[in-house]
C-alpha cells in the first residue's frame, strides 16, 4: 500500500473514530504469560468479538489447558452475546492461542492481517516445516489488508497494518477502542521489542506515531503488562492522548533516530520469551496444534540454534 493510501486509512479512521459510539471492553488478564485478552461487544446487538486469546500450556509437562479461555466462554455465554470474530494481533510469541477451542465452542471468524504469510514462510523454514503446512494464510477464516473496513454488530471496525514488532502485526479499531496488539505498552513500560525475525525498529516508530495520530481521547487496549518499576498493578488501558504526553521511548518530541538506537540497544540485551518457540509454531496455523503423527500424538519442534 502506497504512502498516500496508508494516509487516507488513518483520515478514514480518525473521522470514524470521532463519530463513533464506544464499544463495551471487558479483559481477562493472564499473569502467566502477561497477557490481556479482551473481549468487546456492540450493548446494542450483542455482538462480540474476542481479541488475542490465551491457551494455557505448561511447558515443562507439556500439557494443554483451557482454563483461560473457557473462563473468557463462559462469560460470553452468561451474557448471552454472540461471538462475531476472533481476532489475532499477529502470530504471538508469547503464548498459544485459543481460538480454534473458542470457534468450536462459540462460532465466529478467526482474522488476523494478510501479512500472516510472511511469518508462515519465513518460521515455515525454521521450524523445518513440511509441504503439508500451508503458507497462504488458509488456517484463517480472514486475511485483513491495511485499511480494511468491518463491523462489529453495528459498531464500525477498521484494521490497521502497524508492522515493526512483527512484519504481520495489526491494529484494530473499533468505534472508539482500537486494540493495539504488540506495538506500545503503557505510557511508565514503553514499546514492543523488534528483533524478532522481520522486526524492523524504525517501521514500528512509524507504526506507533500512525496510531498516535488518532484524537486524543481513542481508548487503547494494549495486549501486555509487565508493571512498570514503582507501580504494584497490572494496567492494559490508556489513552492516545497520555501515550503522546507520558510514553517512555515515544511520547511527542522523540525522533525516528533516536527511538532507533534506543530500541535497538535495548533488544541487544533482552532473553528471548520463554515461550517463542512452542508458540510461534501453534500461532502461525491460528492456534491449531501440530497434526498428530502415526501414534497418534502431537510434537511440538524446538529448533536448534536457530533464533
Amino acid at each position: 500500500m502506497t504512502d498516500a493510501h496508508r494516509d487516507a486509512a488513518v483520515a478514514q479512521v480518525r473521522s470514524a473514530v470521532g463519530a463513533a459510539k464506544g464499544p463495551v471492553v471487558e479483559t481477562f488478564f493472564d499473569e502467566a504469560t502477561f497477557t490481556a485478552t479482551h473481549l468487546v461487544h456492540d450493548p446494542a446487538t450483542g455482538r462480540a468479538a474476542i481479541v488475542d486469546s490465551v491457551l494455557d500450556f505448561d511447558a515443562a509437562a507439556g500439557r494443554t489447558a483451557t482454563r483461560s479461555a473457557d473462563a473468557v466462554a463462559e462469560r460470553i455465554e452468561r451474557a448471552g452475546l454472540s461471538v462475531e470474530w476472533l481476532l489475532e494481533t499477529h502470530a504471538h510469541a508469547d503464548h498459544l492461542s485459543a481460538a480454534p477451542h473458542l470457534q468450536a465452542r462459540l462460532g465466529g471468524r478467526l482474522a488476523i492481517g494478510r501479512s500472516i504469510v510472511t511469518v508462515q514462510e519465513t518460521f515455515g523454514r525454521i521450524y523445518n516445516l513440511g509441504s503439508e503446512f500451508a503458507r497462504d494464510g488458509s488456517q484463517f477464516d480472514m486475511l485483513f489488508d491495511d485499511g480494511s473496513a468491518f463491523a462489529l454488530g453495528d459498531i464500525p471496525a477498521i484494521a490497521l497494518h502497524v508492522p515493526g514488532h512483527t512484519p504481520a502485526d495489526m491494529a484494530y479499531v473499533i468505534g472508539d477502542a482500537v486494540f493495539t496488539g504488540d506495538t506500545i505498552f503503557m505510557p511508565d513500560y514503553g514499546t514492543a521489542r523488534a528483533d524478532f525475525p522481520g522486526g524492523d525498529a524504525a517501521r514500528l516508530y512509524r507504526s506507533i506515531r500512525r496510531l498516535l495520530s488518532l484524537p486524543g481521547e481513542t481508548r487503547l487496549f494494549l495486549c501486555h503488562d509487565y508493571k512498570a518499576p514503582g507501580r504494584d498493578h497490572y494496567a492494559w488501558e490508556t489513552t492516545v492522548a497520555a501515550e503522546r504526553a507520558g510514553n517512555i521511548h515515544v511520547h511527542d518530541g522523540i525522533a525516528e533516530a533516536a527511538f532507533v538506537a534506543m530500541r535497538t540497544a535495548r533488544d541487544a540485551t533482552l532473553s528471548m520469551p520463554k515461550l517463542i518457540l512452542p508458540s510461534i509454531q501453534v500461532n502461525i496455523r491460528g492456534g491449531h496444534l501440530p497434526p498428530p503423527e502415526d501414534d497418534g500424538h502431537r510434537y511440538l519442534k524446538l529448533p536448534l540454534d536457530r533464533l
